[in-house]
Order: C-alpha cells, then sequence, then structure tokens
C-alpha cells in the first residue's frame, strides 16, 4: 500500500473535524476535493475509513485503527522536513576558521577542497586572531573550528585532531654568539633571554618556552611579542631567542634572523580543534575533511 502523505493529512483533518466541510475549510480545498481523494485512499486501504450519514460522519473501526499510525507518520515528516531544512541552511552557512599563523603544509587549500565538494553552498572564512588568545576564537566562539598548537588551554571543552608533528628549533639573531653552530642543546639556552607569547596564553606561553625542559630555572624574558612580524623585529632588534614550529621557520627566516636544530625538548603539535558542544553538520564536516586530508579518523562528537 502505497499512500501519499497528503492523503494522510486529508484523512487526519477529516478525522479531526469530523466534517468534510469543516476540513475541506480547514485544509483550502473544495468539499469535492477532499472527498475524492478520501474515497482514493479507501480504495487503497481496502475498507471505509469513515461512517457517513446525511447528517453525521464517525470514524469506522478501520479508521480508528489507522489514526494513530496516520498521527505518527504526519509527525515524523514533520520533523524530517524541518532537519532538512535545517541542514540546508546549514549547508549555506559561512565556517569561520580560526588561525593565529598560517597553518602552511598545504593544509588549507587540501581541507577546503574536500570540505567545498562535500558542502558545496558553505562559505568557509579564514579568521586571524592574535597571539593573546591560544584557541583561535574557539574559547569566545568567534571561530567555529581553529588550527591552534597544543596543548591547548581548557582542553577539555574541545576535540583536537593532530595536524602536524614537527621538531622544533630555535631562531636567534645572525650575529648570536650561538648562530655559527649547526645544532644546539636547549641546555646551552638557559641563560638566554626568550621571546615569550602574552601571559594570556596560559599554557602554550609556557610551553613555548619549554618550561618543562629548564629543570625548575625560570626563564629569562626579553621580550613578549603577538605575532609573526612582532617576533622577526625583536628578533632582529637582539631582544632575545624563540622556539618555534620547524614548519614555521621561513616566517621569520628573513635577512638577520637564523634557525638552528635544538635537541633537549620535544616536538611540537599542531592541531585542528573544535568544540566538544559543537554539534553542527558543518563543523563535523571540516573535521571529517581534515582529517582525510592527514590520514587520521576524527574522533567522534556524537
Amino acid at each position: 500500500m502505497d499512500v501519499h502523505g497528503r492523503d494522510l493529512r486529508y484523512f487526519v483533518a477529516v478525522a479531526d473535524h469530523l466534517s468534510f466541510t469543516a476540513a475541506a475549510e480547514a485544509l483550502y480545498i473544495s468539499q469535492p476535493a477532499l472527498s475524492k481523494q478520501i474515497r482514493a485512499l479507501e480504495r487503497q486501504v481496502g475498507a471505509e475509513l469513515f461512517v457517513r450519514d446525511s447528517r453525521t460522519v464517525a470514524l469506522s473501526p478501520v479508521g480508528t485503527a489507522l489514526l494513530p499510525h496516520a498521527l505518527r507518520l504526519l509527525a515524523t515528516w514533520e520533523m524530517a522536513e524541518l532537519a532538512v531544512e535545517s541542514a540546508k541552511a546549514t549547508q549555506g552557512a559561512a565556517l569561520a576558521i580560526g588561525i593565529s599563523t598560517s597553518p602552511g603544509r598545504g593544509l588549507l587549500p587540501a581541507v577546503r577542497s574536500r570540505f567545498t565538494t562535500a558542502f558545496p553552498d558553505a562559505k568557509p572564512v579564514l579568521r586571524l586572531v592574535g597571539w593573546d588568545d591560544p584557541t583561535a576564537g574557539l574559547a569566545d566562539e568567534s571561530a567555529d573550528v581553529a588550527f591552534v598548537w597544543l596543548p591547548l588551554v581548557d582542553s577539555d571543552r574541545y576535540h583536537c585532531l593532530v595536524v602536524a608533528t614537527e621538531p622544533r628549533v630555535v631562531a636567534l639573531p645572525q650575529s648570536h654568539h650561538l648562530a655559527d653552530r649547526e645544532h644546539l642543546d636547549f641546555t646551552d639556552l638557559l641563560d638566554e633571554p626568550f621571546l615569550a607569547l602574552p601571559t594570556s596564553a596560559g599554557v602554550l606561553r609556557d610551553y613555548w618556552l619549554a618550561l618543562d625542559a629548564r629543570a625548575g630555572r625560570a626563564p629569562i624574558i626579553g621580550a613578549e611579542v603577538s605575532s609573526t612580524e612582532e617576533t622577526y623585529e625583536a628578533l632582529v632588534n637582539g631582544d632575545g631567542i624563540v622556539l618555534l614550529a620547524t614548519g614555521n621557520a621561513p616566517l621569520v627566516t628573513r635577512d638577520g634572523v637564523v634557525t638552528r636544530p635544538v635537541h633537549g625538548v620535544p616536538p611540537c603539535e599542531l592541531a585542528l580543534a573544535w568544540r566538544r558542544d559543537d554539534k553542527r553538520p558543518l563543523v563535523r564536516g571540516y573535521a571529517q575533511a581534515c582529517a582525510l586530508v592527514v590520514g587520521e579518523r576524527a574522533p567522534t562528537t556524537a
């Protein structure tokens, strides 16, 4: 039995009003058209749904049996329509991608290609966030997903997908007394002034100062920096040295600045992060696209 949803709505309207005239008015159709559709439904069902006489309309036993199922089917379909409309609206929405510096490594174009294939009407928008916010806009919800360095402050609020693991290098002025060495141990750097992230960066500031490799010795802070350009200028000025991810070394390795491999500190991790309570299809879709690019499976957000 292949019943059209429209016919079920007509049936429910008549059952609700127990009047073809009132039901037709509520449905904004003519009474003859309504009667015709109900008769067609009865032929499909193979039994009368209403007992009619010249003055009254009542549900037949078959109509009484059908009514609760018809109501459930219509309610389920209404929910399906709402879900579809919501998904369509989401698909065409903007997705804010927070970054503090360009992730590089070919990530953005590769992820964008996969993401827009799955969500052709979506609008991924990059949002540059200062280094004073280590979540790159996730914390204040100005970004929907973000490329961040780990460790992430309030990490229990977020899902993270590691997209790159790289050794750390040290950037220093070309005139620095250690610049001629091909490799450096972190112990060689303990007495050097370091460039630090703003204090609001919290655990990420501590990480790039390598507090865990200092055996309790407090770092010397030469200056605070909030961007790549500030870092480069501070290096050229001789304000201090700084640890960087290998992939970010080209951002500051220009006139007057060199980078050297450094031993004694563990590799760093770049991750895509998103809020655990954000279940939107666009967010999950971007995470899945990123996971496909890096060859890993994204954590579930269910």
